[in-house]
């Protein structure tokens, strides 16, 4: 199971590859709005216990992203609890990455 926390680097890295991981973006929609990443996936951290187990792959690599990395952190824990063993939190959120 990889490390709770990815850093903004190796994320970096990873969306390169050929199959990156799916980015979940749990903040709120007026967050989303007016900053997101591409191809990421909108589920506020309110909806993630009603549409994980419906949307997402538990066997695939998921990056959770939030504005500093609290929410992502604790949707992450959640998440693994769930079976979601590749879940990360991208450490410092949608905030670091913009660094």
């Amino acid at each position: 199971m990889p490390e709770p926390e990815i850093t903004v680097q190796a994320f970096a890295q990873l969306r390169q590859q050929p199959n990156p991981p799916l980015l979940l973006d749990v903040r709120e929609p007026w967050e989303f709005q007016t900053a997101s990443l591409p191809d990421s996936l909108l589920m506020p951290m309110g909806e993630v216990a009603s549409r994980a187990h419906q949307e997402l792959d538990p066997d695939a690599p998921l990056v959770v992203l939030c504005h500093h990395g609290a929410r992502s952190l604790s949707v992450t824990m959640w998440l693994r609890n769930q079976v979601f063993d590749h879940a990360q939190s991208l450490a410092g959120g949608i905030d670091a990455w913009s660094r």
